[in-house]
């Protein structure tokens, strides 16, 4: 069968570097870190006491205070970006077929620091099983799309990919399908992470994942700089409003850029660590291109991983080297969680938003914190250091990764 376009019409976004899609491009074109000392509770007994939380939030700003209350933070912040995206979209909720209108969304983990508190809660009792009577409903990951499509009356498909850091490009490559094969005709689609808490902290801080750089918070994040120690855990989300290309046209919509494919892959490996010759990560990005009908040399951009651990960097990089060859050099690549550091299930989301108004603007946004080359880089790569390039870009890829080795990989380009 022929498999029908695809294009993104809304976008929403609210980071640690900004609240709104605006401001979040603001925020990465001008190099600006989102870490800081932690707020949300005491970090004297942590290891690492900073992260890139979502700054100036109250949920209640934007929905009402008793439905609030009976969600988890990650679901909160679904509701806002998605809410964002399709204002953005200029839909017509009056006259769309809402039969045709998925929610497909991702999450790594869900509902944690619901879960923290009422285990906290139990722990601190006599025993008896007094619990929330919402814990169940908060907690659980899908309950973000559900939350959505109630709120607007959305009755296609809806559930939650869970692949990890993978998570919410998972979700992506979904409602790219579920459109393409004439299920939708519109997804809103992305992923939303909150697990800046006492648990989530505590337990990447025991695998020795993230950064100890306390005294330099802002700078803790530094993808493939020869100093780096680990990533900065981000919290927040990114929606996108995916859309069949004729629908769109047809009500006239703003077209922010086609998403052309994606692929998935599995590393079959280990529990966290890369693959040392990426051998998953060449997989997806091959997968990513013959999905798309692209050639290696079509792709002007690549946002990467990029997590800013000493395995994992060199091991995309090279990756990229392996696919791309020598138009590897011709690629501005980047990682933009050097400023908003990692959101986890949300990561996918807020990247390929960056992606695609990387096309849109015709500007690549930096990898901030970099002043020391890592011997095993290969210094010839374009890594957008420090400062965002000008350049046309017809063609960007976002790369996302998981504990698991879970692979998954969008691209997106402009429309003709």
């Amino acid at each position: 069968m022929e498999l029908k376009r695809v294009v993104v019409t809304g976008l929403g976004a609210l980071t640690p570097i900004g609240n709104t899609k605006d401001e979040y491009w603001e925020g990465l074109v001008s190099g600006k870190s989102g870490a800081a000392p932690i707020t949300y509770y005491d970090t004297e007994k942590f290891k690492t006491k900073f992260a890139c939380e979502v700054k100036n939030f109250n949920a209640t700003d934007f929905i009402d205070r008793r439905e609030a209350r009976r969600m988890d933070k990650f679901a909160q912040y679904a509701m806002v970006a998605a809410d964002e995206a399709i204002a953005d979209s200029k839909l017509n909720l009056d006259e769309v077929n809402k039969l045709r209108v998925g929610v497909i969304w991702g999450a790594g983990i869900g509902g944690l620091e619901t879960f923290q508190q009422e285990v906290l809660n139990y722990a601190a009792g006599d025993g008896s099983p007094r619990f929330n009577p919402f814990f169940i409903p908060k907690m659980i990951a899908d309950i973000a799309p559900a939350n959505i499509s109630i709120k607007h009356g959305f009755m296609g498909p809806n559930y939650t990919t869970v692949s990890a850091c993978a998570s919410s490009a998972n979700a992506i490559f979904d409602a790219l399908n579920s459109i393409r094969l004439g299920h939708c005709d519109v997804v809103v689609t992305g992923g939303s992470e909150a697990a800046v808490t006492i648990a989530g902290m505590g337990g990447f801080n025991a695998m020795h994942a993230l950064s100890t750089r306390n005294e330099s918070p802002e700078s803790a994040s530094r993808p493939f700089d020869g100093t780096r120690d680990g990533f900065v855990l981000g919290e927040g989300a990114g929606a996108l409003v995916l859309e069949e290309y004729e629908h769109a046209k047809a009500r006239g919509a703003k077209i922010y850029a086609e998403i052309a494919g994606g692929g998935l892959s599995s590393d079959a490996y280990h529990m966290t660590a890369p693959h040392p010759d990426g051998i998953g990560v060449i997989a997806v990005m091959k997968n990513c291109l013959e999905n798309a009908g692209l050639k290696p040399e079509d792709v002007d951009h690549i946002n990467t991983h990029g997590t800013s651990t000493p395995l994992g960097d060199v091991a995309e990089l090279k990756a990229i080297s392996s696919v791309f060859g020598d138009h590897a050099k011709n690629i501005n690549i980047n990682s933009t969680k050097s400023m908003t550091g990692h959101l986890l299930g949300a990561a996918g989301a807020i990247e390929a938003i960056a992606s695609i108004l990387a096309i849109e603007h015709g500007i690549v946004p930096p990898t901030i914190n970099h002043s020391t080359p890592d011997e095993n880089i290969d210094p010839e790569l374009n890594l957008t250091l420090n400062e965002a390039q000008k350049r046309e870009v017809k063609v960007a890829m976002s790369n996302t990764f998981g504990f698991g080795g879970h692979n998954a990989c969008v691209v997106f380009k402009k429309i003709d």
